[in-house]
């Protein structure tokens, strides 16, 4: 990996937990719309005070909303919380990465109700190349585990090559 691609990896990763971060301390009145709002606002605070591209704007909010939703849908499945759903050790975790999932998670659980009208049939996928919040996450197709102790760019499958992962264990697809 070239120093540029370091340096850009670093900068998405950033702005990644820098989203988070203004996720934390989001709406009094917790519902989906608002924290899309939320997420809007952080983006476009971001977008004044990085140099980042619109592409790589519009990647930040797709991955952190794309997380949020898996965390969503995981916990609104009856999921145990934070922890079974990054599938680590919360201690590998940054505490600013922590603080922020548990933040949003926690009142994701308490209005778990009013979430589950807008969950989406769709889970979202991972790819090769996206930032991923940490945690335990299997390639689709043959099963390979991989564990991201922070958040990071997506490799391909070092088992098989392929490029899509879902969260926690999964049965190959071969």
């Amino acid at each position: 990996m070239s120093d540029q691609d370091k340096h850009t990896d670093h900068r998405l990763r950033e702005g990644y937990e820098r989203l988070l971060a203004r996720l934390q301390d989001g709406a009094k009145e917790l519902s989906w719309e608002n924290l899309q709002k939320d997420l809007d606002e952080a983006v476009e605070f971001e977008a004044e005070v990085e140099d980042f591209t619109r592409d790589e704007l519009s990647l930040l909010r797709a991955w952190v909303e794309r997380d949020l939703k898996d965390m969503r849908h995981y916990l609104a499945a009856g999921g145990e919380g934070v922890a079974s759903w990054l599938g680590i050790d919360l201690d590998v975790l940054s505490r600013r990465i922590r603080e922020g999932l548990f933040s949003i998670s926690d009142r994701t659980v308490i209005d778990r109700v009013r979430f589950e009208e807008d969950l989406e049939a769709a889970r979202a996928d991972y790819c090769e190349g996206e930032m991923v919040a940490p945690g335990l996450l299997s390639c689709v197709h043959c099963g390979a585990e991989v564990t991201l102790g922070e958040v990071a760019r997506l490799d391909p499958c070092h088992q098989c090559g392929h490029r899509y992962f879902a969260r926690g264990p999964q049965v190959a697809s071969q």
